[in-house]
């Protein structure tokens, strides 16, 4: 420890002096925008702010919308493929154009090769995948692997052709954000609405698709070419926002959002309207602050907004978030112990026959302490026990007669019927039909007596009750 704090110190003197000018000063000091600059940022006065900021915000908002179908149709990794696909097609697009003496960077014809080899990227996964026994993630990995090896020699041949000019080609790579002129935000505008609109027409097949492919086809869906339709939307709005965060970062624009959308809701409809939010929220919120910091690249700073986005989702959300899920944990872990607490109580009063008939504070006692509770449960340590018990009496479940003893309230009774009589239903379906030794019978009704909804209690009760008549279910008088 005393060895690293002595390296940071060294770092924290050597690193000014190495970044100072021959005048002695910072070659490039950090400085924090103006609040001036802050607003008019913010409220995109700046022409070229605007023109940026609505360009990226439109395409985080399509790809926000189609990236949960692929997602759910598991092909979290066809976004990196495309975009590795379409190097190659940028490479030769850039070759041919300058073959036939054009200037070999028209964004048009770049667009068309990058679309034309990422569709045959495409079309090669779903080939392999249903013509050999490899799975997806393998298929994607071969043309993945292969599409950026071409795409890299075909870049290396580029820069020893004479008369060309590569530059500018990395564009495509890493993007170029800030450069975003107004026509490449109308095509951006153009086709994410394309995609948006897309999307809600053929909703419920893709919805279909993306659920239960084999009942779709079973119904007659043409699942091949729905396939097809949504590899060829995403296909299009991949090499359009190409522009905006290049080709590397489309795939975090494509996923991130969705992944981070499935923490919120378990519905579909849903799920496309938050993503599609988080996409547009990260691209207006990264091109805000890459304008703002200079040299900050905006599509590096989109991406590290969406995944700000995916870590606030990861921990609050309402579905799937760590802390839902750790809440929802600890409420079912206490009423399992609330549920063994009355069954306990009540399988120790039956023990001894002082079940009482009229319940209430006048009714007869029928009193257990603590110490009798503790003897016939392994609770973890009485401090628990006692917890569980004050945490039944405020629901209503006992009372306490006296300093340490407890009774059963009219609610407490029915609720630990129910909970007993699950119980041994239950066991008697394992002893019946699973042939489970009888002395592991009463571990594995502990284990399902807790989840088991109404539904599944009267079935047990169809498939039980006409053999029980040796099995004492509490509330069943006519089998005791």
């Amino acid at each position: 420890m005393i060895r690293l704090l002595f390296m940071l110190v060294l770092f924290g003197v050597a690193f000014p002096a190495a970044a100072a000018t021959d005048h002695g000063t910072l070659a490039a000091p950090f400085e924090w925008p103006t609040r001036e600059l802050f607003f008019e940022t913010l409220l995109l006065k700046d022409y070229n702010t605007r023109v940026v900021t609505l360009g990226v915000l439109i395409q985080g908002l399509a790809c926000g919308v189609i990236g949960p179908l692929l997602l759910l149709r598991k092909r979290s990794l066809m976004g990196d493929v495309l975009s590795h696909a379409a190097m190659p097609g940028i490479a030769l697009a850039f070759i041919i154009m300058t073959v036939l003496g054009g200037s070999g960077k028209s964004l048009a014809g770049l667009q068309i090769g990058a679309i034309l080899t990422s569709l045959l990227g495409v079309g090669t996964v779903i080939f392999i995948r249903a013509n050999t026994r490899l799975k997806e993630d393998a298929a994607l990995a071969v043309v993945l692997s292969l599409s950026f090896g071409i795409g890299v020699a075909l870049l290396g041949l580029i820069q020893n052709m004479s008369g060309s000019n590569a530059a500018g080609l990395e564009g495509f790579i890493y993007g170029k954000t800030a450069s975003m002129i107004l026509s490449e935000s109308y095509r951006i505008a153009i086709v994410a609405g394309f995609i948006v609109l897309a999307v809600i027409l053929f909703f419920k097949e893709f919805q279909l698709l993306c659920f239960d492919q084999n009942y779709a086809a079973s119904l007659g869906w043409p699942i091949l070419g729905l396939d097809l339709l949504l590899m060829g939307l995403v296909v299009i709005i991949t090499v359009v926002g190409m522009q905006a965060v290049g080709m590397i970062l489309m795939v975090a624009l494509l996923i991130i959002p969705a992944a981070a959308a499935r923490f919120w809701t378990d519905r579909l409809r849903n799920t496309l309207i938050i993503s599609g939010l988080i996409g547009a929220v990260s691209g207006w919120m990264g091109a805000v602050w890459s304008a703002l910091i200079a040299k900050l690249p905006a599509g590096a700073v989109i991406v590290l907004v969406c995944g700000v986005f995916f870590g606030i989702s990861f921990f609050f959300g309402t579905k799937r978030g760590v802390l839902i899920q750790l809440t929802r944990h600890f409420r079912f872990q206490l009423r399992i112990a609330e549920q063994n607490l009355l069954r306990a109580f009540y399988e120790l009063l039956e023990k001894r026959n002082v079940l009482p008939e009229d319940l209430g504070e006048d009714s007869p006692p029928a009193v257990l302490d603590l110490d009798a509770l503790m003897e016939v449960r392994a609770w973890d340590h009485r401090r628990q026990l006692h917890r569980i018990v004050r945490t039944s009496i405020k629901k209503g479940w006992l009372f306490e007669r006296g300093t340490g003893c407890y009774s059963f309230t009219r609610n407490g009774m029915e609720e630990a019927v129910r909970v007993v009589r699950n119980h041994r239903l239950w066991e008697a379906y394992l002893i019946k039909y699973a042939d489970i030794a009888t002395s592991q019978v009463d571990h594995e009704a502990d284990r399902i007596e807790h989840v088991l909804d109404p539904a599944l209690v009267r079935e047990l009760e169809r498939s039980v009750l006409g053999e029980s008549a040796h099995i004492n279910i509490p509330g069943i008088r006519s089998h005791v």
